[in-house]
Order: C-alpha cells, then structure tokens, then sequence
C-alpha cells in the first residue's frame, strides 16, 4: 500500500465522522494518526478494516462489562469494517497474566470447548453475526510447533518482556513467574500477524498484549495494528471493575426482572459512565438527558431509560416494558407514604453504606450495619444489597430500606 498516498488525501468528513465513533469512551487510541491514515485508506479503496478481538473463553458466560469492548466493536461494524471476533481456544491452555500477582491456572481443553460453546451465541446479542468472521487461534498456533515457536520467542527479549508491570511487580517481591507466562503475549500478538488486523480492541489491562500484536507484525513485514483500549466497566457498587469474583455484575444471561433491577441500583453518578459505554444513544443524546437532570429531571427517570436499553438489547424491548412495570409494583408495595426525605451531607466525596446506616441510627454501629447487610436486609430503591461496602457519592438519591419497615428517601450532598 502507498502511505505517501494516503498521508496526502485530505480527512473527510465521513472519516471525521468515523474517528469520532471510534473514540467515543475510549481509555487510549494507538497512534491515533496511523488509524486515521487507515481509515482514510478504507474510504478511498472501499476495502473494510480488519479489526480484532480476542477472548478467552475463561467462563462459561459473559457479564455486561465485557460488552463495553464489543460494543466498540459493533460500531465499528456498522462503520462497514470486517471485524474478527477470535476465541483464544490456544492461549487459554496457557493462561493471560495480565493483572495476576500470581500464575494463573491453565483450563483443560474440555473447560474450554464448553465454555466457547456459549462465548460466540453471547456475544452475537451485541455483534452482528451475519457480518461477524470467527476464528480460533488454535488454528495457527497448533501448526507452529516447537521450532516455530522457537523462532517467535526469538523476536522478543527477556529485559522488554520484564518491562510489563504485573511481572515486574512479581519479580520484584519474589513472587514465582512461569517461563510459560511469556508466551501468552507472544502469542496473542502472533494471532494479529495470523489475521493481518488493522485494529485489535481491548481493556486497558491488555495494552501490553496489544503493543505486543504492533511489534512482531513489524517484525514480520507487515503493516502494525493500530490499538484501543476501552475503560474497564465498574461495577455495581460503584468501586470496583466489574467482575463475578466482586460480587458487583450483571450478567448477560440474567432474567429481564433482575437485570432491570440491578442497572436501577446503581449510583446516579456511575449512570453516566454506564451511559457512555455501554448506551448506543449518541453522545448529543447522552449530553441532553444529562442536562435535563441537571435542570431537575429526576435521575431515577435517566436510570430507567438506560436499564430499558440495556435489557431490550439482550431481551426484548415488551420484556424491558414488563420489567419496569414489575419493579414499579414491587417498589410500591408495602411502601410507606410517608417516607422521611434526608439530606445527608458527605464530609468527603464518598460515603459507605456501613456507615450512613450507623450515622441514621437504623443500625447501632457499623458492625452491625455490615451484619445486616449480609443477611439481606438493606435494598437499595427495591433492590437488595449484595455488596457490605457499597459507596454513594454527592449527587446521589436513592430509597433506604431496612427490614420491612424502615424507609428513607436519601439524597447525599
């Protein structure tokens, strides 16, 4: 390809359009200018990008925060790319150490059938499958065998390898690193030489991975992927990324009545985040609905309106309907109308539950306020609790139910 060529033609304003989805909640695009010479190129030739994703089927199912990638990914779909959506069916046999203090355990090859089974069937509920090229890396890392994987690992030091912060870390407080380790981002930078990819996507925890893709594409002739990194999504307490282990997700494969639940159970200021990265509302919309709130909207009506998109997506828009009846009927009944309105001043950015239970006398102390929690009998408006620390910040407004009879409409400040 001649890249003087595409250096010199001038940005359009489809590809002004295209860059503008392509950053839309972005952590980092790399190196931005060479995406826009890219799809620069794609306008003038008509040729699609070629834009990767790799997941390992780590689980037998997905939750909401790994959609925040595919959703990148789907827009860019709509862009008219070739996006590739790559099951690491190889590289799970060795287990990603991005983000470990320690080796991760490798899943047996009957772990991974089972859970790749359900992988691709999730993910076409964001991605459009009949535009959607699926591949496994098993396909190209099988046939390398010994002496080709002699020759990859040969095209990366040790020094640059230790650069990475998770093993830097280990190796610095003399935790054990696997020689094996080293060949996951060996590998997974190969699938980008395998598939000739344009783009790869990932969480910021992958970038190690992804710059690795750029390098041995260089090393191999060909010209390197751009990267993006997408935030990773926190998750329903507020603090924490989104995770199953954390208690503080929801899943894909949740019924529609539980899903809706939980988005509403989020704080009013995390809402946003969510809107951002996970709505496939314009920014324009997104920034008007906000401004509505700001102007006195309620901000339980914006949650409502995010909660209905999520579950119609990976539902149906009558089951998204259904579901805001019931929650209505459910937050109604047995409810007070008399509930005590409070403003509860914050002496720093963030409170815990544990202690504005405490501070509101509906429990003796903090102890006992974590207790309670833990048996279940906080909720959150309608929604119970499942997270002891749960954290609320400025701005937020929320029902406060103890028990069955203690209510308090909170609105912290």
């Amino acid at each position: 390809m001649n890249q003087s060529a595409v250096t010199t033609t001038p940005v359009s304003d489809g590809v002004r359009q295209a860059l503008e989805i392509s950053l839309r909640g972005v952590q980092e695009l790399l190196p931005q200018d060479e995406w826009v010479k890219k799809l620069a190129r794609s306008e003038a030739t008509g040729q699609p990008l070629r834009i990767k994703l790799g997941l390992d089927p780590t689980a037998p199912d997905i939750h909401i925060g790994h959609t925040v990638v595919l959703n990148k990914m789907r827009q860019l779909q709509d862009l008219g790319h070739q996006v590739i959506f790559l099951i690491g069916d190889f590289t799970s046999l060795i287990g990603d150490p991005s983000g470990r203090n320690s080796t991760r355990p490798p899943l047996t090859p009957e772990q991974i059938k089972v859970n790749a089974e359900t992988y691709y069937k999730q993910a076409s509920m964001v991605l459009d499958p009949a535009k959607t090229e699926i591949r496994y890396n098993s396909e190209w890392s099988e046939p390398l065998g010994a002496s080709g994987m002699i020759q990859l690992a040969s095209r990366y030091t040790v020094a640059r390898m230790m650069e990475r912060d998770d093993f830097h870390k280990r190796f610095t407080t003399g935790q054990s690193i696997a020689v094996h380790e080293f060949l996951y981002p060996l590998m997974q930078g190969y699938d980008s030489v395998a598939l000739k990819s344009d783009l790869e996507l990932g969480g910021t925890d992958q970038k190690f991975n992804l710059l690795m893709g750029r390098h041995l594409q260089q090393e191999y002739g060909q010209e390197p992927q751009c990267v993006l990194t997408m935030p990773l999504l926190v998750g329903l307490d507020g603090v924490d990324k989104m995770s199953k282990s954390k208690n503080n997700y929801i899943g894909i494969a949740e019924d529609a009545n539980t899903m809706f639940a939980k988005v509403l159970s989020i704080s009013d200021t995390l809402m946003w985040d969510w809107f951002t990265l996970l709505s496939f509302k314009s920014l324009a919309e997104i920034a008007a609905l906000k401004k509505a709130v700001e102007a006195g909207m309620n901000p339980r009506d914006a949650k409502v309106i995010l909660a209905k998109e999520i579950v119609a997506r990976f539902h149906s828009i009558s089951a998204a309907d259904n579901a805001w009846l019931e929650f209505r009927a459910q937050r109604e009944q047995g409810r007070p109308t008399d509930v005590v309105s409070i403003k509860f001043e914050s002496e720093g950015n963030q409170i815990k539950l544990p202690f504005l239970l405490a501070s509101l006398q509906l429990c003796v102390s903090q102890a006992e306020a974590r207790r309670v929690i833990a048996a279940g009998g906080v909720r959150i408006d309608g929604v119970k609790v499942a997270n002891i620390e749960t954290i609320f910040k400025k701005g937020d407004s929320f029902l406060l139910q103890k028990g069955k009879i203690e209510f308090r409409q909170i609105e912290i400040i």
